[in-house]
């Protein structure tokens, strides 16, 4: 038992195997280590207060849009070349690796020169060194975590992960001991996310043995002409997530970014599952790239699994936004609930975008998705222009809602043209699993059940209606740790 058990979680065999490891892998990776340092962010927006948060979460959103200008593409490159040809990774990772340091370098100046122009508060301004800081060791870190991908050895990626996030628990923790304070958190994450840059190299440590013998100068052009779609895709993606907080702080307090801040956490930590699931298909969807019938069956299994994911958590977001924001925050973050509630919505749309997005990708056709990508950029700022004066937090969350719908359907209509594959073709049984689901949680909350028993006990209820419905990605599950436990 124990030797099969170790087989599965260390070793690549067959392509539903490996896609199952790398998935147990991510997701334990990424779930775990978002987890603990959910404790941190928790803790820290308890005891600092709704202006302090709020200073660090603009910080920490900037960061956020910078880093996608430090990739912009290029991880995603050196993944898929090395995939299909692993012994290219060192000229990709010389390449890339110096590519990388320029444009941080390039991307830093231009923040220094050009932010006293669009940040008002001084709280933030002086932050601003730091966060540049924060972006280029995130950078490198997620440049090293991208080469284990294209091993498809991604329990690497998950020790990297896991033990990034420890480091910034421990540091911020540490932080805020002697200060409480937006720059004092900002200190802790930069020691973390360095010590985790420093893990994500040591497996490819004899890389650097050859840099400048193993960099190809003629390779510049190659990334940079298939890496912008990704990148593009990628800005969409950062401004997405991070202009709706800067925006708020355009139009409304420190305050109401700590708020809107606080309910984004709890969404983001959601937003990994469908990150990490369509990372896990999608060395499998490269290489199917001349079958385009297994390219079909992958892609709706994927999003077969995606939408039973993303339907219950939607459900719960809806019902349970104010329980959540009391517990994890307190009454003071209570104007964060409605925005939360609202942010809900996406995760069915985000799900199955993630997939879509990754399939394409595979296809090799992501220079077609520029009209998609437009879409992304221009209706984000445009919905956030009109609704956050009217509505606030409320009118951010809204926005990203809105068009984040516009978005998946957008790729649906783009991707059916090229494979006609089936979705929600097991609507019913998801359906009925989910309205049962939604009764038990609501009698459980009416009678007082406290938070984290309702969601176990819905949770259990939830996939047992869809075994006992015999839904397809369920009884393959469970099958799989029957066989498993029998030793076949």
């Amino acid at each position: 038992m124990v030797s099969r058990v170790k087989s599965f979680l260390f070793e690549n065999k067959t392509t539903g195997q490996t896609i199952a490891k790398n998935t147990f892998w991510l997701v334990f990776g990424q779930i775990f280590s978002k987890l603990i340092k959910a404790i941190l962010l928790v803790y820290a927006a308890r005891v600092m207060g709704t202006t302090e948060w709020g200073t660090f979460s603009y910080v920490l959103s900037l960061a956020g849009l910078l880093t996608i200008f430090m990739d912009f593409g290029v991880n995603a490159i050196v993944t898929r070349e090395s995939s299909r040809d692993i012994q290219a990774q060192k000229i990709y990772f010389s390449t890339a690796l110096i590519v990388k340091v320029v444009l941080f370098l390039v991307i830093a100046a231009l923040a220094f020169i050009v932010s006293p122009y669009f940040i008002k508060q001084h709280e933030i301004i002086i932050l601003i060194p730091l966060a540049v800081i924060m972006l280029g060791l995130d950078g490198l870190r997620d440049f090293g975590a991208s080469l284990s991908r294209a091993w498809e050895r991604m329990e690497i990626e998950s020790f990297i992960q896991v033990f990034t996030n420890a480091m910034i628990v421990f540091a911020g923790l540490a932080a805020l001991y002697f200060a409480r304070t937006a720059g004092s958190l900002t200190w802790g994450y930069i020691v973390g996310v360095g010590l985790g840059t420093v893990a994500a190299f040591y497996p490819f440590r004899s890389y650097f043995k050859n840099l400048w013998k193993n960099f190809d100068f003629s390779l510049i052009k190659k990334i940079f002409i298939s890496s912008w779609p990704f990148g593009m895709l990628g800005v969409m993606g950062a401004i997405m997530l991070n202009t709706d907080t800067v925006m708020v702080g355009w139009y409304r307090s420190i305050d109401d970014v700590g708020f809107y801040g606080a309910a984004q956490r709890v969404i983001q930590l959601v937003y990994l599952v469908p990150g990490l699931l369509s990372v896990a298909f999608f060395p499998a969807m490269s290489r199917a790239i001349k079958d385009l019938d297994l390219m079909k069956r992958l892609l709706e299994r994927s999003v077969s699994i995606m939408t039973l994911f993303a339907v219950p958590l939607t459900i719960g977001g809806v019902l349970l936004a104010s329980d959540i924001t009391l517990l994890l925050y307190g009454s003071s973050y209570m104007p964060a609930a409605g925005a939360l509630r609202l942010l809900s919505l996406t995760f069915l749309p985000v799900f199955l975008a993630a997939m879509f997005g990754n399939a394409i990708f595979a296809l090799n056709k992501e220079k077609k998705l520029i009209l998609y990508v437009l879409i992304g950029i221009f209706g984000n700022f445009l919905f956030n222009l009109l609704l956050i004066p009217i509505l606030g937090i409320e009118g951010a969350a809204l926005s990203t809602v809105l068009n984040q719908i516009i978005l998946t359907l957008y790729l649906i209509y783009f991707l059916r043209k090229e494979l006609h594959f089936r979705i929600l073709h097991q609507i019913e049984k998801l359906a009925g699993a989910t309205i049962f689901m939604a009764i038990i949680l609501l009698v459980l909350r009416a009678v007082g059940v406290h938070l984290y028993l309702n969601v176990f006990v819905s949770v259990l209820v939830y996939l047992g209606s869809l075994l006992l419905l015999r839904e397809e990605s369920i009884v393959f599950v469970w099958d799989r740790i029957i066989a498993l436990r029998k030793g076949v």
